[in-house]
């Protein structure tokens, strides 16, 4: 992909991406003002979970697809049948895992029995997330990023129509029903993207019959990437599970209330963070064509274009970061009451906002890590931090201060990976 393709690639994506962001916001707007605070509080506690699972059920292999059908040793129909192989197992035993152990999940760890039938919900929405996850990843391997765009915008129209007409008829029954239907919409979303992708797959194709049996080479390249990707990602999401359930024990023991942690909890997660993380998907859509394009520059060891594409890569992503942090820092209560209502989270985005524009370069140093072939050492790097994180969350809870334990925790969490991965880097590339 010459210069010129690279950046129009990612202009695609961040034009794509600054709609969906917008739509995006509009479905949180809507949600929220729905389901109000209990019902946020509800979501928000089970979200940690969901994110797991999603982790699990899609094992990185968007990354590990893109990046095998860029490098072109293999026959592209070949990578997809035996990713849907590896896909239909993981599916089967990661929905078989959480039905089985939802009860003991909700009851012991989320300590909220309503939390049950979240649980039950989202382990039905998983394939239809995993069958998106294999289109993805085959347009990114292509270099083509509008397929990936188109199918997003229409995720969100059918999200909004379905939040402005059927919604708030089902919550007038039962604000947990409310809650499962904004989880089981996802798979009303995916189908979407499903039906938008096939509009852009190869018309006229022959598959043959040896195409369709599962390639164990394939398999191990695919399982290469995918584990210490999946690993990282796992250790994170472990880190996001375990983060509620520390934070309400130890506060709970330091005199706080649960009503308190919940709400507090919500304010930090779904209002502080949802601003913060604005421009995540304007980061993410810039590592989509960066894993392809530096795997393609790393087979043909061409290190000079790699560390020109990670310079870009982080120059826009620090742009980004930088500018919307300190939008979001100088308008924070005026932009949550807009969109919430509300000004609660205002104090937790105060601090946070100024550390911000650092953790909105993690995605591409980790990302060029994985496009490189050494998704192993952030996935250590991860491991440590998440350490790093919930020690420092427990010392902090114990301290009565708050949901300021979790907000320091968060930022230190972003200085240590943040420099681990510059150093790890410096010494491959």
């Amino acid at each position: 992909m010459h210069k010129d393709q690279f950046k129009m690639s990612i202009l695609i994506l961040l034009l794509g991406g600054f709609i969906v962001k917008i739509l995006g916001f509009l479905v949180k707007i809507i949600y929220t003002r729905i389901i109000g605070v209990e019902g946020v509080s509800l979501y928000t506690i089970v979200t940690p979970t969901y994110s797991l699972l999603i982790t699990l059920a899609t094992f990185a292999l968007p990354i590990s697809i893109s990046k095998l059908i860029s490098e072109k040793h293999y026959n592209t129909k070949k990578i997809i049948f035996s990713t849907t192989f590896l896909m239909i197992l993981l599916n089967f035993l990661f929905t078989a895992i959480i039905i089985f152990l939802a009860p003991w999940i909700s009851h012991s760890l989320l300590k909220n029995e309503e939390s049950y039938y979240l649980l039950i919900a989202m382990a039905f929405t998983l394939p239809f997330i995993s069958i998106t996850s294999i289109l993805k990843g085959y347009f990114l391997g292509k270099m083509n990023v509008v397929p990936n765009t188109i199918s997003n915008i229409f995720e969100q129209i059918v999200r909004i129509i379905f939040l402005l007409f059927i919604l708030p008829i089902i919550v007038k029954k039962s604000l947990l029903l409310g809650v499962i239907s904004l989880i089981l919409l996802n798979i009303i979303s995916e189908i979407t993207s499903i039906i938008v992708f096939s509009f852009y797959l190869p018309k006229n194709k022959i598959i043959h019959k040896d195409e369709l049996i599962p390639n164990k080479n394939i398999l191990r390249n695919i399982l290469d990437t995918s584990i210490p990707s999946v690993s990282s990602r796992f250790i994170g999401n472990i880190g996001f599970f375990l983060e509620p359930i520390i934070l309400t024990h130890f506060l709970l023991l330091s005199g706080y209330s649960n009503e308190y942690i919940l709400r507090e909890y919500a304010a930090y997660n779904a209002y502080a963070l949802g601003l913060l993380t604005l421009p995540s998907f304007f980061i993410a859509a810039i590592c989509q064509i960066l894993v392809p394009e530096i795997s393609k520059y790393n087979a043909s060891k061409n290190k000079k274009m790699v560390r020109r594409r990670l310079n870009q890569a982080l120059f826009y992503s620090f742009l980004i970061g930088l500018t919307s942090s300190l939008i979001i820092l100088a308008f924070r209560n005026q932009i949550l009451f807009a969109l919430y209502k509300t000004t609660l989270g205002s104090d937790y985005i105060f601090i946070l906002a100024p550390f911000f524009v650092l953790f909105y370069l993690e995605a591409p140093l980790i990302s060029t890590l994985q496009a490189i072939g050494n998704a192993k050492a952030s996935m250590k790097i991860t491991f440590y931090g998440e350490i790093v994180k919930l020690g420092t969350l427990i010392i902090l809870s114990l301290c009565k201060i708050g949901l300021f334990s979790l907000v320091i925790a968060e930022i230190v969490n972003i200085f240590f990976v943040v420099i681990l991965d510059f150093k790890n880097l410096k010494n491959f590339i």
